[in-house]
């Protein structure tokens, strides 16, 4: 019998958090996708490993014998296929926003012409995994954007802050000014991210600077397109201040914003892996050059 190994990663994800929130989140996925893939996965195998109560999702007996072994398997599959890339010479670097991923597309062409027989793929993800595929094994290591859930799982070297403004439609009565008071944007209708991003979204809400006031969502949304659609129509969409150069909307503006922490950027790559000279060689050229931007 063949399973999907993206069935395993999410039923060790549930095993380990003990509820179907948690694992979504963990996971950058939605709590119905979630429970459709252990259904599957259940399917698949002609056994129940769940069993939900109050508390969460207990595992059956069937469950903690998967749940006993999964990890191993798991680990041992993504070695391969790391093991693979190495001799193929292949390095997966993930990225969210051409703003935090600055100069590293050179950084790239001078490392291919530095070693010729090695291959990158730069990949870009859109901010319903704000791991940039780091959390389900797609990239050996990704630029990110903190905070994020998981992260505490990551190495994760933190290269560069900044600052945060706002997206505005262009008829808006702020759009016309200059730096904004985040408390004049309160009572706006935001553009959010999934409530499966858990701390990325609110991040980007900025929950904790309003003290107490509840957000108004006006849109929810993962991929750029959108995002600016969104606030052309009518929405706002707190932004960092290199969207003014990366993104553009005819009807659309940006302004600075005062009153909430800028974001952070860094460079996070998976704890307790084999190590390897190409990748590190990258990672050092990404994170000194950035850290230079």
């Amino acid at each position: 019998m063949d399973v999907d190994t993206r069935l395993l990663r999410y039923f060790a994800a549930v095993a380990e958090e003990g509820s179907l929130t948690g694992a979504a989140e963990k996971l950058f996925v939605s709590q119905p996708a979630l429970t459709k893939r252990i259904r599957r996965l259940e399917g698949d195998l002609g056994v129940r490993l769940f069993v939900r109560s109050r508390s969460g999702m207990a595992l059956t007996e069937a469950g903690r014998e998967l749940a006993a072994r999964v990890p191993a398997l798991l680990n041992r599959w993504d070695e391969a296929v790391r093991a693979t890339g190495r001799a193929a010479r292949v390095l997966r670097l993930g990225f969210l926003d051409a703003g935090a991923v600055g100069a590293v597309p050179e950084v790239i062409a001078e490392f291919r012409e530095a070693r010729p027989g090695w291959r990158v793929e730069l990949r870009q993800f859109d901010w319903l995994d704000p791991s940039a595929g780091l959390a389900r094994g797609e990239v050996d290591a990704a630029v990110v954007r903190l905070p994020f859930p998981g992260q505490e799982g990551l190495n994760v070297r933190e290269l560069f802050v900044e600052e945060r403004g706002v997206l505005l439609p262009a008829r808006h009565p702020l759009a016309n000014g200059g730096t904004v008071e985040f408390r004049e944007l309160w009572d706006e209708p935001f553009v959010a991210a999934g409530t499966e991003t858990g701390a990325w979204r609110e991040h980007w809400l900025a929950t904790e600077e309003r003290e107490g006031r509840s957000v108004r969502v006006g849109a929810v949304t993962g991929r750029p397109d959108e995002w600016l659609g969104a606030v052309a129509a009518g929405c706002v969409a707190l932004a960092p201040a290199s969207a003014a150069r990366f993104y553009s909307h005819p009807d659309v503006v940006f302004r600075p914003v005062r009153g909430i922490p800028p974001s952070r950027v860094g460079l996070a790559r998976p704890k307790g892996r084999t190590r390897d000279a190409g990748l590190d060689e990258l990672l050092e050229a990404v994170a000194r050059r950035l850290s230079r931007s």
